[in-house]
């Protein structure tokens, strides 16, 4: 079938993105779902700093390549082995899909699926295939979602459905942003009510890790960004004090869980020096390959502290997408104030200059 997607084109073109245009909205061939795979319309994409690490070049992708990771949409057809989704419900898409047989899989979600992640890497679906083309020429698969187009087939290990009540442009933001801010608070942290928790680094990652934490009644909540606007919107939402990094070196400022959510070595150092004596520091920031950060070990071992990894918001994503829908239904995770504005697909260069700057917690793209 016949598609329109924005498809990267080539990694690490220069900025303005506006002007040197990576991304071109394009017409595409969509082939049909294999056994284990669905055909979905999509709804709403949200634009996030994974899209923009593969046309920056921080992430090596093969190119041409159709982005976009945070999605959710209509099922439109399924494959004969498909159980866990029906037509016409709507899906929330997850950029890791799981295949259930690997060690990986076995580990309640704080290891990413071995199979899965092998397939995001080479611009596949989760079993190997491929169904996009353009001039009869292949175009990859963005960490088997593609999202960033009118039409996507994915893996049904991508696809988690959810309610008619939830928004589409909620369900997206739920598929990334929220998975992977608030598993890092639920599944990696774990923060009793009575504890402290610091968010570092005011994205939608971060911003999600702020209300999920607001969520939970957590009595200190944290919030840390060198802009000033995100700093306010973060009290808005739920966070009890809000400082610039240099606020929080500067007055040693200190919380028992601090969550890394910026993706660059200064965040994560400022985050590790926040931490206190016995605390856990989670980076959820995904950094270029080769950049170092410089902490002291020794603090590790002298004030028993732990440095956690939580990729994905270590989630098991068809357990915890409906338990943050069940949330936002009752009004305690308010995904919607993520929102930083709607937009069309033909404003995709534009939104990844929003992206760069620090100007957007999350933009959506509405489809029709």
């Amino acid at each position: 079938m016949k598609i329109t997607g924005a498809v990267l084109e080539e990694i690490g073109r220069l900025r303005p993105f506006s002007q040197s245009r990576p991304l071109t909205v394009s017409d595409l061939e969509l082939g049909r779902p294999g056994p284990t795979e669905i055909l979905v319309r999509i709804e709403a994409a949200g634009v996030c700093h994974s899209d923009l690490s593969v046309v920056d070049g921080n992430r090596a992708r093969p190119v041409p390549m159709l982005l976009g990771h945070e999605a959710a949409g209509r099922v439109v057809e399924i494959g004969a082995a498909v159980t866990n989704v029906s037509p016409g419900q709507r899906v929330v898409m997850s950029f890791l899909p799981r295949c259930e047989n690997c060690s990986s899989c076995s580990e309640d979600g704080r290891l990413p699926c071995t199979v899965g992640s092998t397939s995001n890497a080479a611009g596949t679906l989760l079993h190997g295939s491929m169904h996009l083309s353009r001039d009869d020429k292949p175009v990859y698969h963005h960490l088997g979602v593609s999202g960033f187009a009118t039409h996507a087939i994915v893996d049904c290990a991508s696809a988690v459905p959810v309610g008619d009540d939830v928004p589409p442009d909620v369900a997206a933001v739920l598929g990334c942003a929220v998975l992977t801010g608030g598993g890092a608070v639920l599944n990696a942290a774990r923060p009793k009510v009575e504890e402290s928790i610091m968010v570092v680094g005011l994205g939608g990652v971060g911003m999600a890790a702020l209300i999920t934490a607001a969520s939970q009644n957590v009595s200190k909540i944290i919030a840390v960004d060198t802009l000033e606007e995100k700093r306010m919107h973060a009290l808005r939402l739920g966070a009890h004090v809000a400082y610039s990094p240099s606020e929080v070196i500067d007055n040693q400022i200190k919380a028992k869980y601090v969550i890394e959510c910026a993706g660059n070595t200064r965040a994560f150092e400022t985050a590790f020096a926040a931490t206190d004596v016995g605390g856990s520091t989670i980076t959820t920031g995904l950094p270029a390959p080769d950049a170092l950060a410089k902490i002291s070990p020794m603090t590790i071992t002298a004030e028993a502290r732990t440095i956690i990894g939580s990729y994905l918001g270590s989630a098991v994503p068809s357990r915890d997408i409906p338990k943050y829908a069940q949330l936002w239904r009752e009004g305690r995770l308010p995904v919607e104030e993520l929102i930083t504005s709607r937009i069309e697909l033909a404003d995709i260069n534009h939104a990844m200059d929003q992206l760069e700057d620090g100007k957007a917690v999350r933009q959506v793209i509405m489809f029709g």
